[in-house]
Parts: structure tokens; sequence; C-alpha cells
């Protein structure tokens, strides 16, 4: 399967909103393996369908790497018109990244635990708990389904504090270990 270039966090693809899948199709199927094989490939604990510019409510994760031994395992999962439908817990401050933003990490408050519906990879419904690194990563992904990015968390100090960083992000002069897109001109 081809690895997809990631879109960096000033592409307008990730401040849009997207729409709703309406069925599987081989397409939708050749989506999901090749977000997939790009998540890993970047060494991605989740990927969202506009990180390789689809505005499409559709998001892949394997929070597996990040467990702990003794927490139970999960193996690929694929999140189709996800709806987060509680939220409850805590609110935990947790180093955030996303391939769509490298090199780039800060702490954002998000709550522990959440309750989730969406459709499966075989366009199953599911209902769902997950707290911890598995609910975290879901809040990120399903975040980019809505046009929100972890920085959008930051206080105005700390975006002060990354501005240079994003800034060669813009301007290409980082080089991740992964595909990118450079910002589009619009």
């Amino acid at each position: 399967m081809p690895i997809l270039p990631i879109v960096t966090y000033n592409d307008p693809v990730l401040r849009e909103p997207t729409e709703r899948v309406t069925a599987v199709s081989a397409s939708i199927e050749k989506l999901i393996d090749d977000m997939l094989d790009t998540m890993y490939n970047s060494d991605g604990v989740g990927l969202a369908a506009p990180q390789v510019g689809v505005s499409l409510k559709l998001f892949v994760m394997d929070g597996d790497p990040v467990l702990e031994e003794d927490e139970e395992t999960y193996g690929p999962l694929v999140f189709i018109n996800p709806e987060i439908i509680e939220k409850k817990g805590s609110n935990v401050a947790m180093d955030e990244g996303c391939l769509s933003i490298p090199d780039i990490r800060e702490k954002v408050f998000r709550p522990d635990t959440i309750v989730i519906k969406y459709k499966d990879r075989n366009f199953e419904e599911q209902i769902q708990e997950f707290d911890g690194w598995m609910s975290r990563i879901i809040q990120h992904e399903y975040d980019h389904l809505n046009g929100v990015l972890f920085i959008d968390y930051l206080s105005a100090f700390k975006k002060r504090m990354i501005k240079g960083e994003l800034q060669a992000i813009d301007q290409g002069d980082i080089e991740p270990s992964y595909p990118i897109v450079p910002k589009t001109e619009g």
C-alpha cells in the first residue's frame, strides 16, 4: 500500500468541516489501508483522514505501543463517523504531538475517560468506553475531524514560544522521517 504524504498544520484541509462516510466502498477500504500503513511508517499512533488531505469523518489508530504491559491491547482500530457521547473523569495533562506538526510536543489537558459511538471497518455501530492513552489518542484524532489541532489548546504564551518552530514547518526547514506536504498557497 502506498505511504501517503501528511499535510502540515497550516493546510486549510485541517480546518475544514469533514463529511460523513455514507458507506464502506473499495475506495474507503483502500484509504483505510493506506492510512494505517502511513501511520505505522510515520511511527504514529493515530491518523485522521484530513491529515492526508481527505475531508472525511474517519480516523485510524493503534495505541498498543504506548500502553503499559498490564493494559488491555486493541490492535489497529478504525473509527468512521465517530461521535464522543460522554466525557468523564478529571482533566489530565499529557504531552501531545501530531504528525501534521512535526517535532513539537506540548502538554494538553483532556478528560481521562470518554464514551464514543462509531462505525467500525465493517460499518457496524460500536459504543465503547476508553480511558488513559486510548482516550487521549481518540480525542486528539476526533479533534482533527472538527478542524481542531492540539496547539489550539495552548495558552497564548505557549503559542508564542513555539512560533519559531511553526515558522520552520511553514518554510520547509524541517525534515521528518516521513513524507509531508508543505504549506499550500491559498
